[in-house]
């Protein structure tokens, strides 16, 4: 009997041991991923340019971005200051059009309206992944942003 009380224990310790070893996938769990975080905005390095569109979702050059998404994408790389204390907060993906990740997986940014009062309609969302999309319509639509180009 000892011997079945130390089975979910194993368990445990085997996926511990999978996701520490950097283990991507996870069986039986469509959309979840053990991915590490990679952005600045999550403390680690700056995504490198040309990450691939996961999202099937269509694509915005970083050049195209109006001038203050450019800004809030050179803060994003450097970890901040930002304007909003909304901004570098948890984005819930609950309208389901950026891919289905794991809890805290994006991260959105404000992307400042000239002539708004508020915060305006314009977000950048960034994903632990280096992904990153841009919505000029709060979250009624998004763009996967090409970085570097």
């Amino acid at each position: 009997m000892r011997n079945r009380s130390i089975v979910p224990l194993l368990v445990t310790a085997v996926v511990v041991a999978f996701l520490a070893l950097g283990g991507t996938g996870l069986p039986g769990l469509p959309g979840l991923t053990a991915e590490r975080p990679t952005t600045a905005a999550t403390g680690g390095a700056a995504a490198p340019a040309g990450v691939a569109n996961p999202s099937g979702l269509p694509e915005i050059r970083e050049s195209a971005l109006p001038p203050e998404g450019r800004e809030v994408l050179a803060l994003i790389r450097e970890g901040g200051p930002y304007r909003y204390t909304q901004d570098d907060q948890a984005f819930g993906n609950f309208e389901r059009i950026l891919p289905r990740k794991a809890p805290a997986y994006y991260r959105e940014y404000t992307v400042r309206t000239p002539g708004e009062t508020d915060r305006g309609a314009r977000r950048i969302v960034a994903g632990e992944g280096g992904d990153k999309y841009y919505t000029d319509d709060h979250y009624e639509s998004f763009r996967f942003i090409a970085e570097g180009s």
